[in-house]
């Protein structure tokens, strides 16, 4: 299995090795972002403390070691909001990484505040996006607010938070520009004018109507049907029964068993490390899947779906100017999209070039790839964190969300995480320390969670659709 850890560039700053890091995350590709991003970080660190955070998204072990990267410690722990301060409040971390949707972010933070309200050595907070940030920008920015270093992906990224901050009056001294974390892997060699290998990287709920994916799987089909010398791949997210971010209401596994003469030999679907599926594709497809962004970095050809539209809710206006937007129809009459040189670097991608072959009689240095030799992105993130961690005490997390600037709005997101409006842990929440409790509760509670998390994707998938269906009758 591929482990992206070994690709980190060498730090352009002096970082402790002893420093502990921990992650948080609450989903199969944010703990894949998560735990690359503390390794950038902190690339001479030892493994970091991984916690997964209990909801309905929390990954199975399948999915954690499908994402490419190294688990700490035998995996990551599965944990409460109030567990995991409480662990904070027992085990000294020096970085901790929130790979958490914005309002599990907020909860830490103010939770953070409850445990050091005054200057203190607490560890350094750090955030971020998993990939393209297309939907809810300035309620996903806000309650991330407060970090001490909120990641951008890209300069184009760093400009629009820096903005949304500003127009509150917020601090946006947080917001440091870096990369993702997962951009890596070899150079694209071209297959010429054709593609061999085709992907379409699907999203959990991109589209989300029923009609609007089955479209799009056929589409699939069809073009496999009309390029029998192509293979087709249809990259899922997870398998039945797993959870992912967003739930899957029509899971294209179920769609692929519906499809009118099923899938022609040279289309199926296959799961795994998307890096890896990346590494034989000659044309990658998707709606607006952050895998599009790890394609282009490669150079691989990358087609942006506009048969749907180009809507704000599909995600893909984001890649306006990027020179991928295309349809099917262009795309079967054999369309290879490349991405604009200027969109790629202002969106943090900007291509790696192959390494640089030498003759044997010259004694020279191994050629590296320039994704290694150019600037490192995250340069600017650990000076940050390195001045962040000289100082003897930080000062008290100061998120814009207080109760006097939202408070209809903070303690309903503290709630949903059970802690008070002050951050402190409810009564009755139980915040004792990650596996604490005996191992037969352990098993009794993690079977009872598989079984509401079970009922409740029934709900989503099976019971919704036909009640909504029943209402427009």
């Amino acid at each position: 299995m591929r482990n992206s850890f070994c690709r980190v560039p060498l730090p352009l700053s002096s970082i402790r090795s002893d420093q502990r890091v921990a992650v948080l995350a609450d989903s199969d590709t944010r703990w894949k972002w998560g735990a690359l991003t503390a390794r950038r970080l902190a690339p001479d660190a030892p493994a970091p403390a991984g916690y997964v955070l209990r909801g309905r998204a929390t990954p199975t072990a399948r999915q954690l070691g499908e994402a490419g990267v190294g688990e700490a410690d035998g995996g990551p722990v599965e944990v409460t909001c109030a567990e995991f301060l409480a662990e904070l409040g027992r085990r000294h971390y020096d970085v901790v990484v929130l790979a958490l949707v914005g309002g599990a972010v907020q909860a830490v933070l103010h939770g953070v505040r409850a445990l050091w309200p005054d200057p203190a050595a607490r560890p350094v907070l750090v955030t971020g996006y998993v990939g393209v940030v297309y939907e809810k920008l300035a309620d996903g920015l806000l309650l991330r607010h407060g970090a001490d270093l909120v990641l951008a992906n890209s300069r184009h990224d760093a400009a629009r938070f820096r903005a949304v901050y500003e127009g509150v009056d917020a601090d946006p001294a947080a917001v440091v520009e870096t990369a993702l974390p997962f951009l890596d892997g070899a150079a694209y060699e071209s297959a010429g004018d054709r593609a061999h290998r085709v992907v379409f990287a699907v999203q959990p709920s991109v589209p989300e109507g029923r009609a609007d994916r089955a479209y799009l799987l056929e589409r699939a089909a069809r073009h496999a049907r009309l390029h029998p010398g192509r293979e087709v791949l249809v990259k899922l997210r997870s398998r039945p029964g797993e959870h992912t971010t967003h739930l899957e209401e029509h899971p294209y596994q179920r769609l692929a068993e519906r499809l009118p003469g099923g899938l022609p030999p040279n289309c199926r679907l296959v799961y795994g490390n998307m890096g890896e599926v990346l590494d034989g594709t000659d044309l990658l497809v998707t709606v607006s899947s952050t895998a599009a962004l790890e394609s282009l970095h490669r150079g691989i050809p990358t087609a942006v779906l506009t048969d749907l539209g180009i809507r704000e809710a599909l995600g893909n206006h984001h890649f306006l100017g990027s020179g991928c937007l295309a349809s099917w129809d262009q795309l079967d009459e054999g369309l290879l999209p490349g991405g604009d040189p200027a969109w790629l670097t202002a969106h943090g991608v900007a291509p790696v070039t192959p390494a640089v072959s030498v003759t044997p009689a010259a004694p020279v240095t191994p050629a590296v790839p320039v994704a290694q030799a150019a600037d490192d992105p995250y340069a600017a993130a650990r000076e940050r964190v390195a001045r962040l961690l000289a100082a003897d005490r930080l000062p008290p997390v100061a998120p814009y969300y207080t109760l006097a600037t939202a408070p209809g709005y903070l303690p309903g997101i503290l709630a949903r995480h059970r802690l008070a409006p002050d951050g402190t842990p409810l009564p009755g929440t139980g915040a004792r320390a990650a596996g604490e409790s005996s191992g037969a509760r352990r098993w009794l509670r993690a079977h009872l969670r598989e079984a509401a998390r079970g009922a409740y994707r029934h709900g989503v998938q099976r019971v919704a659709p036909v009640i909504r269906r029943l209402g427009e009758l």
